[in-house]
């Protein structure tokens, strides 16, 4: 075996049954998304602040570790923590909030992504990328018209996505076997 081959070898494999767990895991998640929408929105809210919560507090914790980008990092702990502690002391209110703004933000997302597909059609990119560029837009603009209503609708295409996604996962963590 010769040196240039040798990092190329010894890959990191994932643990079929890690795979498996993790698709078990969003198949529930995802059914519970499906059939209790308004709960599981609030308790995935609320995992999602105490990990903000935490992942704060480990970023301040970060900087007397290495203190390489310490202002960034005092941001990012700063902001960690408060969002985490209002999403935890307001869970009714951040249960609506966060998918919400993640439909806002989504819906901005749309708008430029279509803005750059149009522009590259019109550099050579073809129809295609002008059709879906267009379609980005128009997906954006629905968003940003009235994201309550993308926020009631994201549980069920969550779910939908979950479910499989975590099929596939599951199908995938027996091949691996």
């Amino acid at each position: 075996m010769t040196e240039t081959a040798a990092p190329f070898s010894e890959e990191k494999v994932v643990p079929w049954w890690l795979v498996l767990i993790e698709g078990i895991a969003a198949v529930i998640i995802g059914l519970m998304l499906l059939a209790k929408p308004g709960m599981t929105t609030a308790i995935l809210v609320q995992i999602v602040g105490i990990y903000w919560f935490i992942a704060g507090i480990l970023s301040i914790v970060s900087i007397f570790i290495d203190s390489s980008a310490w202002g960034w990092k005092l941001i990012i702990g700063i902001l960690g923590i408060l969002a985490g502690l209002l999403i935890i002391r307001h869970p009714l209110y951040s249960t609506f909030l966060v998918p919400t703004t993640l439909i806002i933000i989504l819906g901005i997302e749309g708008i430029i992504i279509g803005a750059i597909n149009i522009f590259r059609a019109f550099k050579g990119a073809g129809w295609g990328a002008g059709i879906l560029g267009a379609l980005s837009i128009i997906f954006g603009i629905l968003l940003l018209a009235n994201p309550a209503m993308g926020a009631l609708a994201l549980p069920f295409v969550l779910g939908i996505f979950a479910i499989v996604g975590g099929i596939m996962a599951v199908v995938a963590a027996f091949r691996m076997k």
